[in-house]
């Protein structure tokens, strides 16, 4: 027995894994493996900033940062229906259209990252690379989900109101319903 433990362990150090069990790869490479685009999809999504530096507390980088969330060319074919901009990451609430949501979020990132290096109010690495989506399944409300998302800065502290919160934005305003704490 110790004989075959030891040839084990000669073939493991020799890098010829066949007794070796392969076990699965981990982290965010896996994640994104199974993202799944669907056009016509509502999808709740997150990014965050470089090490969740703190790079929008700098009114000027929001307010760049913001004028780039609103431009419809950053979003192609898909329809932006919410958003906050925190300081340290963004959500969005995002319906799909016929582009991967990948390629639709990296133009994003890449919008932003240029709008502020062209305006020298900072020359560092932006966003992180990953980002996280939800898709909304049919049972999910859209706009409690929006509701959620402007609602963030209040749950943080940064502000008593969504209106005291300068960077934010969706199609609708519900004033009937307060945001959702």
């Amino acid at each position: 027995m110790k004989e075959v433990l030891l040839a084990m362990l000669a073939i493991v150090g020799s890098g010829q894994h066949g007794y070796m069990p392969a076990f699965p790869a981990t982290g965010r490479c896996v994640l994104r493996h199974g993202r799944v685009s669907v056009p016509g999809q509502v999808y709740l999504l997150t990014t965050t900033t470089y090490r969740r530096q703190r790079l929008f507390v700098a009114p000027a980088r929001a307010r760049i940062a913001s004028g780039v969330i609103h431009s419809a060319t950053t979003w192609g074919d898909a329809s932006l229906f919410a958003w906050v901009l925190m300081p340290d990451h963004w959500h969005g609430l995002l319906q799909l259209g016929n582009e991967p949501l990948a390629r639709v979020i990296n133009r994003f990132k890449a919008n932003v990252t240029r709008a502020l290096h062209a305006s020298s109010v900072t020359n560092q690495r932006v966003w992180d690379r990953s980002f996280h989506d939800h898709a909304l399944r049919a049972d999910e409300d859209v706009r409690r989900i929006a509701r959620y998302i402007v609602a963030n800065p209040i749950r943080a502290g940064l502000a008593k109101s969504a209106l005291d919160y300068s960077y934010w934005n969706a199609i609708w305003l519900d004033r009937e319903v307060p945001p959702m704490l």
